[in-house]
């Protein structure tokens, strides 16, 4: 990548997974970088994250996969199961040399303050990089030279040549530069958690005690399992549709109905489900694509960019390719709202078509009755080396050489 031959000062708005591998990113294309987050204190939560071989190849053009692979799990298979009957639906084996042949770099799970860790470490390693906390970014003024981020607490405004929006599901940013309202509630809503993986002892099934991903497709609901942090800890997942969900009531997708729309799934769900977290319930949001991507000094990333729903595993991996790009963008172009525009020309179509596939995954998932059968019959003629149907989701397009 081309060193510029004067280096901007951008300043990146967000702390998460995002944030960080843009802050860094950046940094390694020549750039001078402050990062501001919100938060008191940089730190992730959530559980397991799934990174499939597009973000594998991100994080080592980041320099952390090695840090990464440090903790991360390298399953052997993606399963898919029948939630009712307990059956095993299709697979896909991703230690067969027709992965490795295709994908190169591997598949992992971590967990998310694994992965939060390794970028942030990387950021204050990086003497290029400026971290600040307790900055919760309130809106952004731009002209033609410059940009200035104003605070709630009350700090001096940042003044920088350039701004990354990464702040995020609920980006203020976003709301000021594309006004596309709020994020679009799926009714669907996630209880996730990991636990030590001696907790789960008799409780996995054959399959899940071998470290693979798996996926309990049901009527309307679903169940994702997984280790973490080298097998000592084991995630679970239980997301499902609420019918009771309004849009102006927060008293939807509780335990009852947790617990209710499972009741019909077969005994290795119903074993695992008592375990699952119920510290906290997640409504699951995402957009419909937008083509504004880039406003002049100003660029959004991640979630405040493109926010999906998590069928294809795809929310993090989306947000380091994002990066990648960016980093390639601003090596390539002295003036930040040209590399702006390049960065999102080389990203806004490819996120596009990962939000919109993963809606579609999930109606797959959720099918009930006929439609789930047949989608079962179709699955199951399919290989265990048949990687054709994910292979664009997996494969980023080529940077181009400049």
């Amino acid at each position: 990548m081309p060193v510029p031959p004067t280096p901007l000062h951008v300043a990146v708005a967000g702390g998460g997974i995002g944030g960080l591998a843009a802050a860094l990113a950046t940094a390694r294309a020549g750039h001078r970088v402050t990062l501001v987050e919100r938060a008191a204190r940089f730190g992730e939560i959530g559980a397991g994250l799934q990174l499939a071989p597009n973000a594998s190849l991100a994080l080592d053009e980041l320099g952390v996969l090695p840090a990464v692979r440090r903790t991360a799990v390298t399953p052997p298979r993606l399963v898919m199961m029948d939630a009712l009957t307990g059956d095993e639906v299709t697979s896909l084996d991703l230690r067969a040399a027709a992965y490795t042949a295709r994908f190169a770099h591997p598949y992992l799970v971590t967990h998310r303050t694994d992965l939060h860790a390794a970028l942030l470490a990387a950021c204050q390693e990086h003497p290029g990089v400026t971290l600040r906390t307790g900055h919760t970014v309130t809106g952004a003024e731009q002209d033609g030279s410059a940009v200035r981020l104003r605070f709630r607490e009350g700090h001096p405004a940042l003044t920088a040549d350039a701004a990354v929006a990464a702040d995020g599901l609920h980006s203020r940013l976003r709301r000021a530069l594309v006004g596309d309202g709020e994020p679009v509630c799926s009714r669907y809503v996630a209880f996730r958690g990991a636990l030590p993986a001696a907790r789960m002892s008799g409780r996995m099934s054959r399959h899940a005690a071998s470290e693979a991903v798996m996926v309990w497709a049901g009527p309307r609901m679903h169940l994702v399992q997984y280790p973490l942090r080298r097998g000592e800890l084991y995630n679970q997942v239980a997301v499902f549709e609420s019918d009771r969900w309004t849009p102006d009531s927060d008293d939807w997708g509780t335990e009852a109905e947790l617990e209710e729309r499972f009741a019909g799934a077969c005994e290795a769900v119903r074993d695992a489900l008592p375990l699952v977290s119920r510290d906290r319930r997640w409504p699951l949001y995402d957009r419909l694509p937008t083509d504004s991507w880039a406003h002049g000094r100003i660029a959004l990333l991640g979630d405040a960019a493109h926010p999906m729903l998590q069928y294809l595993a795809q929310g993090a991996c989306q947000a380091l390719e994002d990066a990648v790009a960016l980093g390639h963008a601003l090596g390539e172009h002295a003036d930040p709202a040209r590399a702006f525009t390049a960065y999102a020309d080389r990203r806004r179509e490819r996120a596009a078509r990962v939000q919109t596939g993963a809606r579609r995954f999930g109606e797959l998932c959720h099918l009930e009755g006929m439609g789930a059968t047949l989608r079962n019959m179709l699955l199951a003629s399919r290989g265990p080396e048949a990687f054709d149907d994910i292979s664009w989701v997996w494969t980023p397009a080529p940077v181009p050489v400049p």
